[in-house]
């Protein structure tokens, strides 16, 4: 792709591509929930849901009606890193596109209704998800992992801190940090890089703003884990959610691909050991599989899987079985060819779409990656070795940096899985995502009539 940068700051990204007749345009503004404020979780996921909910010249419902009647789409949302909204049309309607997008990212409204309306929704879903064992198992091990770092929150918020975010939070944080030189427009399709770069300018090239506040992310942050075992008591499950993570590294470290190599023979979607120790060899599990989460300044590395009550532990013993194995031993010859071919054949999937070949190039811009990246991917990923995969494997698998999680009926196991870690039990009921050590902290005593506490 080509990158062109306006005098107001504003990188644009331009990529040609004529064999469908879209034009695709993608926002990124380099924001998201790791910048959320202090008690303030969910402000840049509020912030990012309404952009497309109203502008000072557009509501919510007009915006929906011009995108509608162009037969295209919008949308917007946060990551941890990233804030993006994007637009996709038919190539005659490009105009439209710029038009639509330059408006909803330079002039939101943040209406009240929208904001009320938005706080139910997720105040709503919040509710709901506390009781999915899947949620409660993939946030806590992550808030664990990741403890004392501005990745440790949920990204969606709480319902304490959705129900005290006002408009001028929303507003503080979007004066803060959207900003033409914090952001990257890119622009891809039936659309020539001239057409592109001279629409830009047209609908971008007057928005102004002081330069975005510096981000916190500029500087190092040194996570403290959760160390050991943490059971969350749900009576009524029928299964136990497992998790097995490891405080891991940043999208742009060197290691990277290596441990991408890594992920596969443990836990990738090609197969794997997890998989086949667990379902195909014990049948202790539906699934399995592991996942890499890496964002600018650190990840994590976390298997998974979901058991039957009773095969909690014997499930955890065995996760831990193959993960030493993986740390302790190189990978056979096969297992690393499975490993390349699956990545490398995938990689064409992965640019299918408009909106995928968009994202990956804004990836490799946030991350500060070559733009080139994806070009050499296939070469690089060829060339990590056996020796390599170890090295990767136990730089990050330290046992000492691991949280083991286990959501179900589980409080029983605690004596057992003593023997691997010190283990925490906190009930379903005392769970506070989010909060120092994720669980509840006890109301202040009170007096009596008669002074007593």
């Amino acid at each position: 792709p080509e990158v062109e940068t306006l005098p107001n700051r504003l990188r644009v990204l331009l990529i040609e591509r004529r064999s469908d007749p879209l034009v695709t345009l993608h926002a990124m503004v380099m924001v998201g929930a790791a910048e959320d404020p202090r008690g303030g979780a969910g402000t840049a996921q509020f912030v990012a849901a309404l952009l497309t909910k109203g502008t000072v010249k557009r509501s919510a419902t007009e915006l929906a009606k011009a995108i509608d009647d162009a037969g295209g789409t919008m949308h917007s949302g946060a990551g941890w890193d990233e804030t993006i909204a994007g637009v996709s049309v038919l190539a005659d309607r490009k105009s439209l596109a710029f038009d639509l997008l330059s408006d909803i990212l330079i002039h939101p409204r943040f209406a009240p209704s929208e904001m009320a309306r938005y706080r139910k929704q997720t105040i709503s879903a919040l509710r709901i998800l506390k009781d999915d064992p899947h949620y409660v198992a993939h946030t806590v091990a992550r808030e664990a992992l990741l403890a004392g770092t501005p990745y440790a929150h949920p990204p969606e918020g709480t319902e304490a801190t959705l129900g005290s975010i006002t408009r001028q939070d929303l507003e503080n944080f979007y004066a803060k940090y959207f900003d033409p030189a914090n952001t990257v427009l890119a622009v891809e399709g039936d659309v020539t890089p001239q057409q592109g770069l001279r629409l830009a300018e047209k609908y971008f090239g007057k928005w102004s703003g002081r330069e975005a506040a510096p981000l916190a992310m500029r500087r190092a942050i040194h996570p403290k884990p959760m160390r050991g075992v943490i059971l969350i008591q749900q009576s009524d499950a029928a299964e136990t959610e497992i998790r097995v993570g490891y405080v891991g590294i940043a999208r742009a470290n060197s290691g990277y691909d290596s441990l991408e190599v890594a992920n596969e023979a443990l836990g990738g979607p090609a197969g794997n050991r997890l998989f086949f120790v667990l379902r195909t060899r014990l049948g202790l599990a539906y699934s399995a599989s592991s996942a890499l989460h890496c964002y600018r300044r650190l990840g994590t590395w976390v298997a998974k899987t979901s058991t039957p009550t009773a095969d909690g532990i014997r499930a955890v013993t065995e996760m831990l079985a193959q993960i030493r194995r993986l740390r302790a031993r190189p990978v056979s010859e096969a297992e690393l060819q499975m490993a390349h071919h699956y990545l490398v054949g995938h990689l064409a999937l992965r640019f299918e779409s408009p909106n995928e070949i968009a994202d990956h190039f804004l990836e490799l811009m946030l991350y500060g990656l070559p733009l080139d990246s994806w070009n050499a991917y296939a070469k690089r990923i060829r060339a990590i070795t056996r020796a390599g995969v170890l090295s990767a494997a136990a730089s990050v698998l330290h046992r000492k940096d691991r949280v083991i999680v286990l959501v179900g009926n589980v409080a029983s196991d605690a004596g057992k899985l003593r023997k691997l870690a010190p283990v925490r039990v906190i009930p379903l009921s005392q769970l506070d995502l989010g909060a120092p050590g994720l669980k509840k902290s006890k109301p202040p005593a009170t007096a009596d009539r008669a002074g007593n506490p």
